[in-house]
């Protein structure tokens, strides 16, 4: 077996919107290709010795052992790896359940899916599964040692990739809420949220902690002053440099017993406590200082009691947990080394902060440790005696937690209250030593000893001890108050033609609000009026530079196949899902193969549609309308066609929808008909000559009504839209030169060259069609662009792209020529494979009145070939007027009888292809 290649989905995607984190393997059987695992000797009974956990996998027969009966009875490898693949992310401690296997049209070739949750551990787990059954298949085994070697892989790649106990505690709080998230690249940091509407953590930083207070807070002999000075009980300490101080330092705290430990350290380091001798003192000196980064120790008086973190968020104690240092309990038999052994079997135990519970290490303070008390490793504790391994109570150092929240005094709450305002930390833990929690901590001779920014929340969502405290939500409340939202209102676009247009235009709306838009198409991103980036920018990536930017209130996104194949859907859901047509276009491509798989690969972007938003879809298109029945966000329909059964019936419901009628784009609701605006004002759809055009502006209006924009804004937003160079380039940019026009378009399908030719048949003079198409399209799709060349111009000229996506030059111009003589073998065409040679020659050559009607690889080389030619303006509306049209016409410009092409071949409404480097 080989694996072809390896796709990681991140998002809403072509085989699951729930499942977003897919791995897809495309899978070349090979050897196996027509052999079931019944057919092959051994291999049934391999398997389960390797994986008996697979005996809980269901699969299709739906109970245990179900899937291990299906490889019993015969099933393909495919299938197999997709089950291994997940099995082996399961027991690495990772639960995952979602797969697919299905075969492509090449004959022993499969997409093998299967879910994960990092994606470094589920393309390893991928790559294990196909070498484990390939091994089974060779030998009738697999080595027990290469399975443990996968698994211990397997897990050093999810710890060094999980996000942390705190972090993972928030983020499964904003899970819980809906509240979208995303890791970003630097620092660790998670934004929560949308464009304007975003907030960051680190760790348990929030993007409202302050930095004088963190700074504070890291320096603790300036925390114990600030706090002493406002009535806060602290121990008695001093700060040193060298160790001829120490003994002064002593002195001024009042003897032993003390406390020394690293002015900026934490996590416990370097802290030595109870100290009683000078020979003890010197070496804990020498620790604090190896820890701390300014080399200065503090000197603090010892104070009897247990150690408590009380956890403050915005202002409130939310948790209060008693910590124990890191211990065990004889039972009378074991050593101390056997005994520490015995808990860190403990399966929450683990290296790191990861884990519920740190492995408790033995070193250097161990051994002073057990020395004070008397013991060594070696020493055989009674049952029920305790035997202290660190001084101090940190989790980090194999500490353990007790609940205590319900325990403490409300003076010491309203004092912890108090502290972290007077640090000045939205997010702190307070480290309190006290003999009595339940007593105030001036009755008890209690002290405030630390005070952190940043503090671990595992000791409160998962105590050793006690009840465990939902920590995360206050933290989520005090980012997102009641009333507030975390998201900004996203609309997404997809269809086979007219994308581009139709997500300009609805930015071009949405500006109407005086909303700050961020929107990707084809060209670039864009927020504003200004461009991000340059180029084709329509997969999940962009979308997040869109979502990510703190300044954006709208978000407008252009979704191609392209990346909807490649890694999925750049968000989770949207507020609107717009499918504007589904036409024959990049079929054969990434096992696309036909218009229905096209039809649902583009249904992702309304299924992600929220269920309170919109799924605005193309009555008038089939394989559109029919994606209603998919969504589970409500649904609104746009058509050209006024009558249409299903607007009819939709509308009389009391559902929503955009028609063209009587000349005018107009919104349906129930009753209701609000007119927006005749075609003829609207410059985008050329006088209402422009079919496609009409339809783009119904989508767009409908998709920006259904938000609230307002009907005069919409129309005010129409009438500013123009099929320029500056708002819509390379989407029908009419030229005026003079004797005679030129028009740059990007249609390059057959469903686009049907859209342009409902506008170019309508012009008086010569039409004149510099042809072509991308070279990875099928032989007979070009066939069909020759056929549909001849029904539109009078004249050709074939040219072909500079890059011909691995066709041999001048085969795909053969198939388009092909085309043009099936309709008509007397046709003139002429070819020029040169794109910018054919583009002047048809320039040169225009007859007066002419259209020459260029359809480029590169729109902006296009543009630049016409105004090398001065032009005398881009004609943003028609040069002529109603009446001179009219005369070729012989029909009412605002009639829709004659405006609309032929309906036909209104399922494929639009024109504008999606993305030029597919």
């Amino acid at each position: 077996m080989k694996i072809l290649k390896t796709q990681t989905l991140r998002g809403p995607n072509y085989w699951s919107i729930r499942y977003g984190k897919l791995i897809v393997l495309r899978l070349d059987l090979e050897d196996v290709a027509d052999r079931p695992t019944s057919d092959i000797p051994g291999f049934y009974e391999g398997l389960h010795q390797a994986l008996p956990s697979l005996m809980e996998h269901f699969c299709s027969p739906g109970c245990r052992g179900g899937f291990l009966s299906r490889v019993q009875e015969g099933t393909m490898m495919g299938h197999v790896v997709e089950h291994v693949a997940l099995e082996l992310q399961s027991l690495a401690g990772m639960d995952v359940g979602f797969g697919r296997t299905r075969e492509t049209s090449t004959p022993g070739v499969y997409r093998v899916v299967f879910e994960y949750i990092d994606e470094q551990v589920g393309r390893y787990a991928g790559r294990a599964a196909v070498r484990m059954c390939q091994s089974i298949i060779n030998e009738g085994v697999y080595p027990a040692e290469e399975l443990e070697q996968d698994l211990v892989d397997l897990r050093d790649l999810w710890a060094k990739a999980s996000l942390g106990p705190s972090t993972e505690n928030i983020v499964k709080e904003a899970d819980e809420r809906g509240i979208p998230w995303v890791q970003l690249g630097a620092r660790a940091m998670i934004q929560f949220g949308h464009g304007v509407n975003q907030r960051r953590i680190q760790a348990t930083l929030s993007n409202g902690t302050g930095i004088l207070g963190v700074e504070l807070a890291c320096d603790k002999e300036g925390t114990k002053s600030i706090l002493k000075d406002a009535g806060v009980p602290v121990p008695r300490g001093v700060v040193i440099y060298y160790l001829d101080e120490l003994k002064d330092a002593i002195d001024d705290v009042g003897g032993y017993p003390i406390v020394i430990k690293p002015l900026d350290g934490n996590h416990g380091r370097g802290i030595t406590i109870n100290i009683n001798s000078w020979e003890e003192a010197e070496a804990a000196y020498d620790a604090a200082q190896k820890t701390s980064k300014t080399h200065a120790v503090i000197i603090e008086r010892y104070y009897l009691g247990q150690d408590h973190r009380v956890l403050v968020i915005n202002g409130q104690v939310v948790a209060v947990a008693e910590r124990v240092p890191a211990h065990v309990i004889g039972d009378g038999r074991s050593t101390i080394s056997e005994l520490v052994e015995e808990v860190n079997r403990d399966p929450r135990r683990g290296d790191g902060h990861a884990n519920i519970l740190t492995r408790i290490e033995v070193d250097r303070t161990t051994w002073q440790l057990l020395d004070r008390q008397g013991y060594t490793l070696d020493t055989i504790l009674s049952e029920g005696e305790v035997c202290y391994l660190r001084a101090t109570a940190n989790l980090s150092t194999g500490g353990i937690a007790i609940d205590r929240t319900d325990d403490i005094h409300p003076e010491n709450v309203w004092l912890a209250q108090r502290i972290a305002k007077i640090i000045g930390l939205d997010i702190a833990g307070i480290d309190v030593v006290t003999t009595d929690i339940t007593r105030p901590l001036r009755e008890v001779d209690g002290v405030v000893v630390e005070v952190n920014a940043a503090p671990g929340f595992r000791m409160h969502f998962c105590p050793s001890v006690g009840l465990p405290r939902n920590v995360a939500a206050p933290v989520l409340d005090m980012l997102y108050p009641p009333g507030s939202s975390s998201r900004i209102p996203i609309v997404a676009i997809t269809g086979t033609n007219g994308k581009t247009t139709t997500t300009r235009l609805i930015a071009h709306i949405f500006r109407q609000t005086q909303k700050v838009v961020g929107y990707t198409t084809t060209d670039g991103i864009y927020i504003n009026d200004y461009v991000v980036e340059r180029g084709d920018t329509t997969g999940p990536q962009s979308a997040q530079v869109i979502l990510q930017d703190p300044t954006v209130e709208v978000a407008i996104l252009e979704t191609a196949r392209g990346g909807l194949l490649r890694s999925g859907m750049g968000f989770r859901d949207c507020d609107v899902g717009v499918v504007l047509n589904v036409a024959a276009d990049h079929l054969g491509i990434g096992d696309i193969n036909t218009v229905e798989d096209l039809a649902h690969l583009k249904s992702v972007v309304v299924e992600t549609a929220r269920p309170n938003g919109y799924a605005v879809l193309n009555a008038d298109d089939p394989l559109v309308s029919a994606m209603a029945k998919r969504v589970k966000a409500q649904v609104a329909y746009f058509s050209m066609h006024p009558d249409n059964d299903l607007v009819r019936s939709h509308t009389q419901q009391g559902g929503l929808a955009a028609v063209y009628e009587n000349g005018y784009l107009s919104i349906l609701k129930g009753d209701w008909t609000l007119r927006i605006e005749q075609a003829i004002n609207v410059p985008l759809t050329m006088h209402g000559r422009a079919p496609f055009m009409i339809a783009n502006a119904l989508a767009a209006s409908l998709a920006a009504f259904s938000q609230g924009v307002s009907i005069d804004q919409i129309r005010a937003a129409l009438h500013s839209f123009q099929a320029s160079v500056d708002q819509t380039p390379g989407r029908m940019n009419l030229f005026n030169l003079g004797d005679f026009h030129a028009l740059i378009d990007y249609a390059h399908n057959p469903a686009s060259y049907e859209a342009l030719g409902s506008f170019v048949r309508n012009w008086p003079g010569d039409r004149i069609g510099v042809v072509g198409g991308p070279g990875d399209r099928r032989d007979e799709d070009f066939v069909t662009l020759g056929q549909l060349s001849a029904s539109i111009f009078d004249r050709i000229i074939v040219k072909e792209d500079d890059d011909t996506r691995g066709r041999p030059r001048g085969s795909a111009a053969n198939f388009i020529i092909d085309g043009i003589r099936q309709v008509n073998p007397e046709f003139p065409y002429e070819e020029i494979l040169d794109e910018v040679t054919a583009v002047n020659t048809a320039l040169d050559a225009a007859p007066s009145g002419s259209l020459v009607v260029i359809l480029p690889e590169t729109v902006s080389r296009a543009i630049q070939l016409i105004d090398q030619r001065r032009p005398i303006t881009e004609a943003t509306e028609l040069q002529r007027s109603p009446q001179q049209m009219d005369e070729h016409t012989e029909s009412d410009p605002a009639d829709t009888s004659t405006a609309e092409p032929d309906p036909s071949v209104q399922s494929s409404t639009d024109y504008v292809p999606s993305n030029s480097s597919l």
